[in-house]
């Protein structure tokens, strides 16, 4: 069941639940087309489940989700699904860093061995800048990019404790001079909890509770996995496909020392509100956990690789996109379990997507939806002129074979057009087709200038009811899925 705030939309296919708040803006039909690609994705590319999100500032778009949390005991994916957000648990403690920060316990430019006194990772380099907060929440600091322990090693990943990790810390030794190159590094991050906790005199786990989850709400944000739903509302992980097609259940691990930069769970409805409170944070001028100057602040950039390739804020990749907008963003991979968190301040508009499963990439889910959203925003509605009330779209929607050239393809109405999307398909928007109605069953395609090219001619059978159409002289057979 799909649900919407003003409307009811039923589709029998998915599993997926939409929710809608928008008075002025109707985005059905691009949900449409965001289920049937992401469903299809989800069989051809055998992913055991995908939840996903869109807010818009402080609405939900849409939220659902498809396929399941646990293959063995057939428990289906929801949109509160928990997963491992990995990665994504460094911007809780960024967060919290920065709210130090503004209380003025902290300063960026403070240098961690004067933050933790039993830091003591060898400095190889006796020229090298000073390995700073700042350098640190920038992967700029020349650390090493984990903790001395094998903990990404399966089937067990052997997390250490904090203890151990800092036991360990006078065996290890920078990589290069601070300030230098960027150098992504958990080990980085970790130490950043450990500040954490020494300047605020608080457990980590608490002060981020106390902080950050409970003032935003975040009931379903953990700085662990839950052991205790694991199976049923803690998805369980599993393995990149194999040569013959399987994926393979990844055994249940806790990050445990390394949590500050890697431990949390969560599910893509916490992290939609998570980013709505970004996006609230940065139009106004009332503080909310953090000053709205420094989210602000976190999310310009603070570094830029030598290559020019790679830029980062406090704690956030930031970045220009395809769409030449800027992008707020973090990702997140652990084992078994693939997650992406992506804001546009331009559009106001949000995104995460988590997958129980490596071998996959949220972000180009995540950012097909963004690209299916703002098609229909440029979408022209001729509605008013259009032959939409003489025919009904409806009879056309559906699924279509097409073999041996693709798999299939799926029709749906679009304002007062038809659009055709290729299935599977990495770029939704890509992969899409529109057509004008003619007359009676005749469609013509609508080239990028608007021309009209080809026709699609639908056939009906005796019951009156379209089995296949017609295009370059050729026929696909509608199917049912």
């Amino acid at each position: 069941m799909k649900k919407i705030l003003f409307f009811l939309l039923v589709f029998c296919c998915f599993s997926g639940v939409n929710a809608q708040k928008s008075d002025s803006k109707d985005y059905s039909e691009a949900i449409k087309l965001i289920e049937v690609w992401l469903e299809a994705q989800k069989d051809y590319e055998r992913i055991p489940a995908i939840m996903a999100i869109a807010v818009e500032d402080q609405e939900v778009i849409w939220e659902g989700a498809f396929g399941m949390a646990n293959l063995e005991k057939e428990v289906n994916a929801e949109p509160t699904t928990l997963c491992s957000i990995c990665s994504i648990s460094k911007l809780f403690t960024s967060v919290a860093i920065m709210k130090l920060y503004d209380e003025g316990k902290l300063r960026l430019d403070d240098e961690i061995s004067d933050l933790l006194p039993w830091f003591d990772l060898k400095q190889q380099f006796p020229d090298s800048g000073p390995i700073t907060i700042r350098s640190l929440l920038t992967h700029s600091s020349g650390l090493p990019r984990e903790a001395n322990f094998p903990y990404w090693t399966g089937p067990d990943f052997p997390f250490p404790e904090s203890e151990a990790i800092k036991e360990e810390l006078k065996k290890q030794e920078t990589l290069y001079q601070s300030s230098t190159y960027f150098q992504y590094s958990n080990l980085g991050l970790t130490l950043l909890g450990d500040v954490v906790e020494e300047v605020s005199g608080m457990p980590y786990d608490d002060y981020v509770e106390q902080n950050i989850l409970k003032p935003l709400g975040l009931s379903n944000t953990f700085t662990e996995l839950t052991e205790d739903l694991y199976g049923g509302k803690l998805a369980v992980g599993y393995s990149p496909l194999s040569r013959d097609l399987q994926r393979e259940k990844i055994n249940f691990f806790q990050a445990k020392g390394v949590k500050a930069a890697a431990g949390f769970s969560s599910n893509v409805q916490d992290l939609g509100k998570f980013a709505s409170w970004q996006l609230r944070l940065r139009d106004t001028t009332t503080t909310e956990i953090l000053k709205p100057s420094t989210l602000r602040n976190m999310h310009n950039v603070h570094w830029i690789d030598p290559d020019w390739e790679t830029s980062w804020g406090l704690g956030f990749s930031v970045y220009k996109g395809s769409d030449g907008t800027k992008w707020i963003s973090h990702g997140g991979s652990c084992p078994g379990y693939r997650t992406t968190l992506q804001i546009n301040p331009e559009s106001k508009r949000a995104y995460s997507v988590m997958i129980n499963a490596n071998g996959t990439n949220p972000g180009k889910y995540a950012q097909g939806i963004h690209a299916i959203l703002e098609k229909l925003g440029m979408a022209k509605d001729t509605s008013v002129t259009s032959n939409r009330q003489k025919i009904n779209l409806q009879q056309y929607v559906g699924y279509y074979d097409t073999t041996p050239w693709s798999s299939e393809v799926y029709i749906s109405a679009w304002k007062d057009q038809l659009v055709m999307m290729s299935l599977p398909t990495s770029s939704p928007v890509d992969a899409m087709t529109f057509y004008k109605h003619i007359e009676g069953n005749t469609f013509r395609r609508i080239r990028d200038n608007e021309e009209l090219g080809e026709t699609l001619e639908f056939e009906t059978g005796e019951d009156g009811n379209v089995v296949r159409f017609k295009s370059h002289g050729n026929y696909s057979r509608k199917i049912t899925r």
